[in-house]
């Protein structure tokens, strides 16, 4: 072939090229334009104000509240507190909860400095190392499902124990970061398969509104306060149980998907301030009114409902004061 028959060629082939680079790269740009216009907007409606953040660092132990936390994927985090995190333990790794020993709900644990602080009635406090990398990796057990923690040591046990006035011993535990997490799909599947957990009873974030508490307590003889119900997020500014309605809501930086309401057991009758259980209200009261609709009796069993579990789409900072915004499409 003569040199001006390949020129020839060769600018045919790199036209037929360019022609068809072009027509991809406009029906991609097709395509996204089309996306563009034909998804759903988003729509925020402004439907509450955070009024408090709650950290329970210790399961069934007292809440630490906070004017300001992150929102991590496996729940709130202020400092080295960090959102059921650590755990009582018997000698054989299964968990202890206000529902085996009501007095549980009167302990305090905190850290400073990083140290450790145990505090409870009538008790010294005691403070011991947050790392103690040499201790024992103790394999627990919680709803039925493994997971581990790192021993915090005999001086915590023994301070246990002895709060506890009982004859059988007890182990505080923390999660560490390297070790692997309880999947709450695991015990309920309307959960997300890769969702994480360390020793929440399902989720990692349980909001509650003020208005919701106040409901309840209008039936009650004696009132309660949102302290008894344990959740993260406590919102005001809205009407009772408004909440149940928020599938996407974005509150600053975060954004929270509800998966679920919140089953509730026997450990809402025991009293945050005296540690007294009295296996009756406001569980009664709540049955009365809060059982879920017959088609998901399948879900909640005979549990009623009282708060909204909720997975973490965008991670970020809290604040009390936060506007709360509903998002829909």
């Amino acid at each position: 072939m003569d040199p001006r028959q390949l020129a020839v060629n060769t600018l045919l082939q790199n036209k037929k090229a360019a022609l068809l680079i072009g027509g991809a790269g406009f029906a991609v740009l097709g395509l996204g334009l089309s996306y563009k216009y034909l998804r759903k907007p988003e729509k925020a409606v402004r439907v509450g104000v955070v009024s408090q953040l709650l950290i329970h660092p210790l399961k069934s132990g007292r809440a630490v509240s906070v004017a300001l936390a992150e929102c991590q994927k496996m729940g709130l985090k202020f400092g080295d507190l960090q959102d059921r995190h650590w755990l009582v333990v018997t000698e054989e790794g299964h968990m202890v909860t206000g529902r085996q020993e009501p007095r549980l709900v009167l302990v305090s644990l905190t850290c400073e400095g990083g140290q450790v602080c145990l505090n409870g009635p009538n008790m010294e406090e005691l403070r011991f190392p947050l790392k103690q990398p040499d201790n024992p990796i103790i394999d627990c057990r919680v709803f039925s499902t493994d997971i581990q923690g790192q021993d915090c040591g005999d001086r915590a046990s023994e301070w246990l124990t002895r709060f506890f006035g009982a004859e059988k011993t007890f182990r505080l535990v923390h999660f560490e970061p390297q070790m692997k997490a309880r999947r709450p799909a695991d015990q309920e599947p309307l959960f997300p398969q890769n969702e994480q957990i360390a020793y929440p009873d399902i989720g990692p974030v349980m909001l509650l509104s003020e208005a919701s508490v106040n409901d309840l307590s209008s039936k009650l003889e004696k009132g309660v306060t949102v302290e008894r119900f344990r959740p993260s997020v406590v919102i005001s500014d809205c009407e009772a149980f408004q909440e149940d309605s928020w599938e996407e809501i974005q509150i600053g930086s975060v954004r929270l998907q509800r998966v679920m309401s919140c089953g509730r057991c026997i450990l809402t009758t025991v009293d945050p301030e005296t540690g007294i259980i009295s296996r009756k209200e406001p569980l009664e009261t709540l049955k009365s009114y809060r059982l879920c609709d017959p088609s998901e009796k399948h879900i909640y069993k005979s549990s009623p409902l009282f708060g909204q579990l909720h997975t973490v789409k965008k991670t970020g900072i809290l604040q009390v004061g936060d506007v709360v915004y509903k998002i829909s499409r």
